[in-house]
């Protein structure tokens, strides 16, 4: 299931080394410069009204840190500087910038999860197959590509800087996400509408979205939902004549 998600040219998530804690700048995490403000005995980190403001924009913020520059490259004092806060007071919201990794993708992948399934939602109670995996490949065009949504980027790329304690976690929100797909695709291949066998459509159609990371320009004419049909033209079979009028487009998410 895990390689299902990322890219198939890129090694499994189980089978990359675990990276050890960021200790930015050579020094243990927060050690140059104390937090803005003691936690409270008690207090989880980032709860509480402000506290969970804050930690978004962290988040969104190391989530475009780490997709432009890397995460090896990307320092906490870089975040901090970034959302005007001092060097240190990351370390108020995450223990680590490897947490804060895991914030990233814990983060984003429970976004796209709920919004797959509201876009799912949406369709038709008389919508097939074919449809429901049309409006699944426009909303996962939608999570690789929309402004300010950098987060599968950063797991593509960054899968080997996860710890081990924060493999599950992930495995877990990514096998949900990607349960409606394993579904839909069965369906597909039990009406014969697949050019290859579910599982290696699965790999081939996330495989082959993702590398729109690389190519695709919101500035060339090529919309969204023109993309996603031409995915489906390439990975599902056409219908029959007489049935080609039932399939109803996709919606954006």
């Amino acid at each position: 299931m895990i390689k299902s998600f990322a890219s198939p040219t890129l090694a499994d998530m189980h089978s990359q080394s675990a990276p050890t804690v960021e200790t930015d700048d050579g020094g243990a995490p927060g050690a140059a410069t104390a937090p803005e403000a003691p936690r409270k005995a008690g207090r989880p980190r980032g709860q509480g009204g402000d506290g969970n403001a804050r930690r978004n924009e962290l988040i969104a913020i190391a989530a475009r840190s780490f997709r432009m520059k890397g995460f090896d490259a990307t320092t906490t004092r870089d975040i901090a500087a970034a959302s005007g806060m001092q060097s240190g007071s990351p370390f108020y919201h995450f223990k680590s910038k490897n947490a804060l990794l895991f914030a990233v993708m814990q983060h984003g992948m429970d976004k796209a999860l709920h919004s797959q399934q509201r876009a799912l939602a949406r369709l038709p109670a008389s919508a097939g197959a074919r449809d429901r995996l049309a409006a699944l490949v426009l909303h996962h065009l939608h999570v690789l590509l929309d402004p300010g949504n950098d987060f599968i980027a950063v797991m593509v790329t960054e899968q080997r800087a996860l710890l081990q304690e924060h493999h599950a976690a992930i495995r877990d929100i990514r096998n949900r996400y990607e349960q409606a797909w394993i579904e839909v695709l069965a369906e597909l291949e039990d009406q014969d509408l697949l050019r290859a066998p579910a599982s290696i459509t699965r790999l081939a159609l996330f495989g082959s979205l993702h590398g729109t990371l690389t190519w695709y320009d919101r500035r060339q004419k090529l919309s969204l939902p023109a993309l996603a049909g031409h995915y489906m033209a390439i990975f599902i079979a056409p219908l029959p004549a007489a049935n080609a009028g039932a399939s109803t487009p996709a919606t954006r998410p």
